[in-house]
C-alpha cells in the first residue's frame, strides 16, 4: 500500500483525476450533511463495493455523480479493485484488510475536504468579484 501523499502527488499528474470535482448539487449535499455523515456513507460504499474480494460489477460499480464520494472514488482512484491496485498499491483478487479499508477512507476524506475548502474559497472570491453583466459594461462606458 502507498503512502498517501505520494498517492496524492501522482493523481495530480493525472488529466483524468484532476477533472473530477464538486458540482453544485453535490458540494450542497456535503454542506448541508456534513463530512462525518459523508464519510459514514463512505464507509458503507467501501464495505459493500470495494472491500469483497470479487466486488460485484467491478470497474463498473462506482456511479459518476449523485453522492459526493462517488466522485470522490473517481478523483482519488479508488472507484474500483483494478484503480487501488494501479494508484494506491492495494492487491486485487482478496478482501481489504482494515488497514487498507482505513488507506481509502483517509484519502476520500482528504479529497472531500480539499474540495469543500476549494468551493468555499471559490465562493468568496466570487462574492468580491466586481460584476460585468453587459448593463455595467453600459453604465462604465457612459463614464
Amino acid at each position: 500500500m502507498k503512502n498517501i501523499d505520494a498517492v496524492f502527488r501522482t493523481l495530480q499528474r493525472s488529466p483524468f483525476r484532476r477533472r473530477f470535482h464538486l458540482k453544485s448539487e453535490e458540494r450542497s449535499y456535503l454542506a448541508q450533511k456534513g463530512i462525518e455523515d459523508t464519510m459514514r456513507h463512505a464507509r458503507a460504499f467501501i464495505a459493500s463495493r470495494l472491500a469483497p474480494a470479487l466486488p460485484a460489477n467491478d470497474g463498473k460499480q462506482t456511479p459518476f455523480r449523485g453522492h459526493p464520494v462517488f466522485v470522490a472514488q473517481h478523483a482519488t482512484a479508488t472507484c474500483c479493485r483494478a484503480c487501488l491496485a494501479k494508484w494506491h498499491g492495494i492487491a486485487v483478487g482478496q478482501a481489504l484488510n482494515e488497514a487498507e479499508c482505513r488507506h481509502v477512507e483517509e484519502v476520500l476524506e482528504r479529497w472531500l475536504r480539499t474540495e469543500a475548502a476549494r468551493a468555499t474559497q471559490s465562493s468568496r472570491q466570487a462574492a468580491f468579484e466586481f460584476p460585468t453583466s453587459s448593463v455595467d459594461k453600459a453604465v462604465d462606458n457612459a463614464d
